[in-house]
């Protein structure tokens, strides 16, 4: 029952009763405590900025360079391949982050993406086209590992520092500075290419998508900055396995079935979303035809994106109310809802006299998937798992979002009437994106309830797991250089909750 209590959250209940969190958190004025959670969050930013903004850029270059372009797979490879270097970028800094350091990895995952961002905006190969679309998808690639850094070293380390947050926000503020950080980035990764276009006169391509990439080094520049000053979260500090052989069996036993459930609802999310963000220039392009100005494309294009910040906003202090859980169903049934009306209505608001119809509806559609599975998945993520292998468990399943969002760039260019009807193609998309909403429901059903204590809770929860297995928890926190062999022993008492010890 969807709002009924199952027993696994009946059983994490006695469990949280049983268990000591810890001495209340320390008395720290607001800055010093939310300026860790905004520097390790937000610079996914520059995942917004730098997947959506290529959209644009796709466009641009089919104006200047025509059927070279358009008929060459670069017009394929180059909006996606950031992808494929972002999975790599996840699994690889996942494994860093827990086994080097949270915030080293995020020292070198930004500057990649500021070193490979730079030369994409330089791209150039003696003057050849195909060339240069060679090189550009090359450093795309690049970007996209920095990019994949931001995710299990950058989230991971936002979501443990938020336990020093007032109880009661943790959720909004992890959210606020993560999802809503990516939501931005597609705002102004829409916006900035409409800005450069007008002060380009709608002329002077290669200006216009040159001068669109390159802007996107500008804020990992100041994060890189903020983050000099970071230290490794407390959490990590304490239940971290960098000295440790970590005991990959008796995880995956353990949370290889709910890892599983968080990568499909990221897969079927990314699917979607990206593929809409991506191709929602090319849509409005062919709304409106091929005489339409960029400055038109781009400014709906821009009104579009916008949707996604009431719907991130909004939607942040909904999953401190509801949890994460159920606030993820709740905005997948309302998406899928509002996508089976906007296909069923596609032939008459796919027009350009009533192109704000459009975009509303369209963007609504986008919102609501905001306050699901887009705010919801990654704290999902985040907060499901222990402090030991929380970044490649984060890692694998923002890696397999990410695989959805690649798969989707190809498939939706595939969904398509069999007689080529531009208005029946683009209806399919979203029949087909709304079975995947109540797909992602269902699954979501599957996964526990997150708390503001679940972090400290959870790492408590998987402590008893290992030691009735056999393994020595005193690994868990040590430090360089310190052996077993010189730290106490394990009481039994220290294993045992509260609970049962009063009995």
């Amino acid at each position: 029952m969807l709002w009924g209590k199952k027993k696994e959250d009946e059983d994490q209940e006695v469990v949280s009763d049983s268990i000591d969190t810890g001495p209340p958190i320390d008395q720290k004025p607001f800055w010093q405590v939310i300026w860790p959670v905004l520097a390790c969050g937000a610079g996914l930013f520059s995942d917004g900025y730098v997947n959506n903004v290529i959209g644009s850029v796709s466009t641009t270059l089919g104006l200047e360079y025509g059927d070279v372009y358009n008929n060459s797979n670069a017009a394929s490879i180059v909006p996606a391949i950031a992808f494929a270097g972002t999975v790599v970028g996840q699994l690889f800094f996942g494994y860093l982050s827990d086994k080097w350091s949270r915030t080293n990895s995020l020292l070198i995952s930004t500057i990649i993406l500021i070193i490979f961002t730079a030369l994409a905006a330089g791209s150039y190969y003696h003057g050849d086209a195909v060339g240069l679309f060679n090189i550009l998808t090359a450093w795309r690639f690049f970007v996209g590992i920095g990019i994949g850094g931001e995710y299990p070293a950058g989230s991971v380390s936002c979501a443990e520092s938020s336990g020093e947050l007032k109880s009661g926000t943790r959720n909004t503020w992890f959210i606020l500075f993560t999802n809503t950080m990516i939501d931005w980035g597609f705002v102004f990764g829409a916006f900035v290419p409409y800005v450069v276009a007008a002060a380009a006169h709608n002329s002077h391509y290669s200006t216009i998508w040159r001068t669109s990439l390159g802007i996107g080094v500008v804020f990992p520049l100041v994060l890189f900055v903020l983050r000099l000053r970071l230290k490794e979260p407390v959490e990590y500090s304490r239940n971290s396995m960098k000295h440790a052989k970590t005991p990959y069996l008796l995880i995956l036993r353990y949370y290889g079935f709910r890892l599983l459930i968080v990568s499909l609802i990221w897969f079927i999310y990314d699917f979607s979303a990206y593929s809409f963000s991506i191709y929602s220039s090319s849509i409005l392009a062919n709304i409106y035809g091929d005489s339409t100005v960029l400055t038109t494309v781009f400014g709906w294009n821009t009104v579009i994106n916008l949707f996604y910040i009431p719907g991130t906003m909004l939607g942040a202090p909904i999953s401190d109310r509801l949890g994460p859980r159920y606030t993820l169903i709740l905005g997948q049934v309302l998406q899928a809802i509002v996508g089976f009306i906007m296909a069923g209505c596609y032939a008459k608001i796919s027009h350009p006299s009533v192109v704000g119809a459009f975009a509303v509806v369209y963007g609504i559609f986008l919102s609501l998937g905001e306050i699901g599975p887009g705010n919801n998945i990654g704290l999902l993520a985040a907060k499901t798992c222990a402090t030991g292998v929380r970044g490649q468990y984060y890692g694998i399943a923002a890696a397999m979002g990410k695989i959805g969002a690649f798969v989707g760039t190809y498939v939706f260019k595939h969904i398509k009437s069999s007689d080529g009807d531009p208005v029946k193609s683009a209806q399919y998309k979203f029949y087909v994106s709304s079975s995947l909403c109540i797909f992602a429901a269902l699954l979501a059903l599957l996964l526990p309830h997150i708390d503001q204590d679940t972090i400290t809770k959870e790492d408590a929860k998987f402590r008893v797991f290992l030691e009735s297995k056999g393994w020595d928890t005193r690994q868990l926190g040590l430090k360089k250089g310190e052996s077993l062999e010189a730290l106490p022993e394990e009481s039994e008492d220290a294993t045992v909750p509260v609970a049962d010890k009063a009995e």
